[in-house]
């Protein structure tokens, strides 16, 4: 049982202790907040869990696994902390704001002897595994991915205020949150893209609400929709020369339907996993208990290219963030 520490007491914090707890490989341990009374707060449905308001205290405790929860500016000084402390990092994507963020944080946890891992849950669906070897003897002609929903702090922003996912200071927008999942699906199925645009409406301090983007590979196309200002409903397509792979949505995917042009249905055989973290909490923990230096590096490198594409349509669509200003 690997003890687990959480920087970050927001809903995704729980949902991450759900799949983790459920898993039987994590058991959380200590809980990090500025203020106690949010820990505390927080905590009311675990047992036996320490509570600290310091980060040294925090990492000077004895559990062996960090998962990294804070707002988006805060991931990378936060990781560099607890990698050198001697702790393994769990980050919530996306796990950085520039490409060599991640690289120094990928270095300093080989320093430590630690794992670095990004919370990007679709990548580790088994889901994916069996989409990409059904698309092995294809020819891609393209694809469109996507995932926009309509965001709960919505009513918050047109309200006057600022939340975080909407904020410059804390590396918000749709791009970096929701934009993540197509990212990591594109280059899983198809590798890094030669080329990568994006185009937005953006609010008056540059964060997206919602974009388009183009990755450019060397025969084809792959679109890219994020959103949190709208909701869609349509599934994610593949095109090939035989016919067009559905997926009922880019993460979680409960089924993935070919038809051949000729009308011809195969139904892959896709089983959705009981918990939307369940495999990435599972492949987490079986890294770190049986470590396979080949996966991991596999892993490292997507990221690396996921980050890498980011900051270009980023960059492209004029996005800066207040520490880049």
């Amino acid at each position: 049982m690997l003890k687990l520490g959480i920087i970050g007491t927001s809903s995704i914090s729980h949902h991450f202790l759900e799949a983790a707890h459920t898993s039987g490989k994590f058991q959380l341990s200590a809980v990090y907040s500025r203020k106690i009374e949010t820990a505390e707060k927080f905590v009311e449905q675990y047992q036996g869990v320490k509570l600290f308001d310091q980060l040294n205290d925090f990492f000077n405790d004895s559990f062996e696994v960090v998962y990294i929860a804070s707002p988006n500016s805060l991931h990378y000084s936060q990781a560099k902390m607890v990698l050198s402390a001697g702790k393994h990092v769990i980050l919530e994507k996306p796990a950085v704001t520039q490409p060599h963020e991640w690289q120094d944080l990928v270095q300093t946890a080989k320093e430590h002897q630690c794992f670095i891992f990004e919370a990007a849950r679709n990548y580790h669906e088994d889901a994916f595994a069996t989409i990409k070897d059904f698309l092995a003897d294809k020819h891609i002609l393209g694809a469109d991915l996507n995932y926009a929903k309509y965001s709960s702090k919505m009513p918050d922003l047109l309200a006057g205020q600022t939340p975080n996912v909407f904020s410059d200071r804390f590396a918000g927008g749709a791009l970096m949150d929701l934009g993540i999942y197509p990212l990591y699906a594109a280059i899983r199925l198809f590798g890094k893209p030669n080329r990568a645009t994006y185009q937005a409406q953006q609010l008056d301090n540059s964060i997206d609400l919602n974009g388009d983007g183009i990755l450019s590979y060397p025969d084809y196309q792959v679109h890219i929709k994020a959103g949190k200002n709208i909701t869609s409903n349509l599934p994610c397509e593949i095109y090939t020369t035989d016919g067009t792979l559905t997926l009922n949505t880019i993460e979680h995917i409960q089924s993935a339907v070919f038809i051949d042009h000729q009308g011809n249905e195969l139904q892959l055989p896709i089983q959705q996993a009981p918990h939307t973290m369940t495999e990435e909490v599972a492949a987490f923990a079986h890294m770190i208990n049986q470590p396979d230096q080949t996966l991991y590096q596999r892993w490292l490198t997507d990221a690396t290219d996921v980050h890498q594409v980011l900051y270009t349509m980023r960059q492209d669509a004029g996005i800066r963030f207040e520490a880049e200003k």
